[in-house]
This record gives C-alpha cells, sequence and structure tokens, in this order.
C-alpha cells in the first residue's frame, strides 16, 4: 500500500525531530545556552558527560515506553492498555525500593538500583504469565486480570516499603517512583540489546496488523495467535522493564503517544511502530529538558511533567475519538 503524501512529511518530520531534540537538551540547560558560541573546557565536560548521556537515556526510554504502548494496545485489543497495566512497573518499583531501604540501613550498594529494577520487572512478567496461562483456555480477560491483581499487591507493599523505609532515602525513592532521569546512563551493551528489541517489534509490524483484527480473523489469515500473543507479551515486557529500570514510572508516554501517532499516521504498524518510536523518544528529550530548566538550580522529576502534559492531552483526544464516532 502506498504512503499518502502528508504520513511521508510527518515520518521525515520525526526523524528530524531526533537530531533537534537531542541538540535542544545539549543546548540548553540551568546555567544557560552553551551552543553553538565557543565552549570552555568546563562547558564541554557538561555537554559531552552530563547533558548528552542524559538526553541519549531519555530518547531510549522514551522510545521503549512508546513501542510498548503500542504492543499492549495490541495485546490486549484495549485503547486505555499502557506499559505498566500488567503491573510491571509495580514489581520494578518494590524492588528498587528495596535496593534504596538496603542501600540506606545496611550500605549494601553492590547492586545498582536499575539491576534491582529489571529484576522485579521479570520476576513480575514471569508471574503474569505463569498465573495467566491457568488450566482452561488462553484469554486477554484473564491475563488483564491477572495483571491488575499483582498490580494492587505490588502497591502494597510499595506504601510498606515507603511507611518503614529510613528516612535518609525517602526523597530518592519518591523521585525514582514519579521517573527521574538525574541518574540515568546508559552503556554501549544496553544500547545494543535495546535496538536489537527495537529492530524485532518492527520486524513483527505485519503480525501486529493481523492480531490487531481479532482472533478469529488471525486464524483465518493461518496466523498462530497464541504464540504470537505471548511473544508480544514477553517483547512489551521486556521493553517496559528496560525502560523503567532506565528512569523509573514515567506515566502517559506508552498511553499518549501510540493514541497521538495512529491518528496521524494511521493504524497501520508498519507506518506506527516507528513513529510512535520516533516521536516518543523525542517527546521524553524535551520534556526531561524543560522538568530540568524550567525551575532551575531545582529538577523537576520527568514523570511530573509528561503526566501534566498527558492528562490534557489524553482528554482532549478523546474528545476529538468522540466526535469522529
Amino acid at each position: 500500500m502506498p504512503i499518502k503524501p502528508s504520513v511521508k512529511l510527518v515520518l521525515i518530520g520525526l526523524c528530524l525531530g531526533l537530531p533537534a531534540s537531542l541538540w535542544l537538551a545539549m543546548s540548553w540547560g540551568s546555567s544557560g545556552w552553551l551552543w553553538p558560541h565557543r565552549l570552555s573546557p568546563e562547558d564541554q565536560q557538561v555537554i559531552w558527560a552530563l547533558r548528552l548521556p542524559r538526553a541519549v537515556a531519555a530518547w531510549v526510554v522514551g522510545a521503549l515506553l512508546a513501542l510498548a504502548g503500542v504492543l499492549m494496545q495490541v495485546l490486549l485489543r484495549n485503547p486505555l492498555a499502557d506499559p505498566y497495566i500488567l503491573g510491571l512497573s509495580g514489581g520494578a518499583s518494590v524492588f528498587a525500593l528495596l535496593g534504596f531501604t538496603l542501600a540506606g540501613t545496611l550500605g549494601l550498594t553492590w547492586l545498582p538500583i536499575p539491576l534491582w529494577a529489571f529484576a522485579g520487572a521479570l520476576i513480575t512478567m514471569v508471574l503474569v504469565f505463569v498465573l495467566a496461562q491457568g488450566r482452561g483456555a488462553w484469554s486477554t480477560t484473564r491475563i488483564l486480570l491477572t495483571g491488575v491483581v499483582i498490580a494492587a499487591g505490588w502497591g502494597a507493599l510499595i506504601s510498606l516499603i515507603l511507611a518503614l523505609g529510613p528516612d535518609a532515602s525517602l526523597r530518592s525513592m519518591l523521585f525514582w517512583m514519579m521517573g527521574d532521569l538525574s541518574y540515568a546512563q546508559l552503556s554501549p551493551a544496553w544500547l545494543g540489546g535495546v535496538f536489537l528489541l527495537m529492530a524485532l517489534v518492527w520486524l513483527r509490524a505485519r503480525n501486529l496488523n493481523v492480531m490487531a483484527q481479532g482472533q478469529l480473523q488471525a486464524q483465518l489469515l493461518g496466523e498462530s495467535i497464541q504464540a504470537r500473543f505471548w511473544e508480544v507479551y514477553v517483547l512489551a515486557s521486556l521493553l517496559t522493564g528496560i525502560a523503567v529500570s532506565i528512569a523509573g514510572a514515567i506515566g502517559f508516554v506508552g498511553l499518549i503517544v501510540p493514541h497521538l501517532m495512529r491518528l496521524i499516521v494511521g493504524a497501520d504498524h508498519r507506518l506506527l511502530v516507528p513513529a510512535a518510536t520516533l516521536f516518543g523518544g523525542s517527546f521524553l528529550v524535551i520534556a526531561d529538558t524543560i522538568a530540568r530548566t524550567v525551575l532551575a538550580p531545582h529538577q523537576l522529576p520527568v514523570g511530573v511533567l509528561t503526566a501534566l502534559i498527558g492528562v490534557p492531552l489524553f482528554l482532549l483526544l478523546l474528545n476529538q475519538a468522540i466526535r469522529i464516532r
């Protein structure tokens, strides 16, 4: 199917938005604009050692959450599904808070907080996978209910840890739960794995189109719907787990970005997947740049800013969808 000229322009704009957002993040900060005039050695250190790594981490997290949101909405056939709906962020948060608590009380800092969070997300993924299968036939309702119940359990544990945790670690805990990129770092090994997962999702775009049409239509087209379902579930869980382990629970990106891109480029996942990836990454880079500069020298958790942007934007999109119907 040929791509409409307007959609081509959107995709070109999104591609250009990637370097533009990174340039903005490197140039703008609490110390003012540092680009493109001549830089001192101290300014170069700020750009290359602090701003650029944080901007790259923000782009990767935004892209991962947007991709995971696309997959979850196909998986559950629910436009309200987001990457956190099955409890993955809850499990990651519980383990991350345990890491903060052990570091604050016992001085156990040998295991980084991102690894604690990723372990929690993986455990949640396995729990939902095992419990949702059960003994009967597979259904999206079963996995959704299982994820919601597990998320509620993690939420109770989070409240308990926050109530009993050391006061010295409480601020770090709260910032992490609200989504914070202050200490986000990505090693080359992480980047390689992240882009491999993204490539796998892009290669499955045609299969996602079939799944979105429903189980009966997928079976008529010869698609193994149950095998594909668990494959998409694992991919979405890994994408979410990596994103949460890097920056904490940043809300609304995985919910809003797929909706917005679907309205602009259409429901064909061959276009929706790259569009959501590019826009999600650039959106979070810009949001994080604003969060760390708007009240400088104080920094806002980027998750707070994405929520402030996401709530009215989602209500606007919902209103437009109702009018179209």
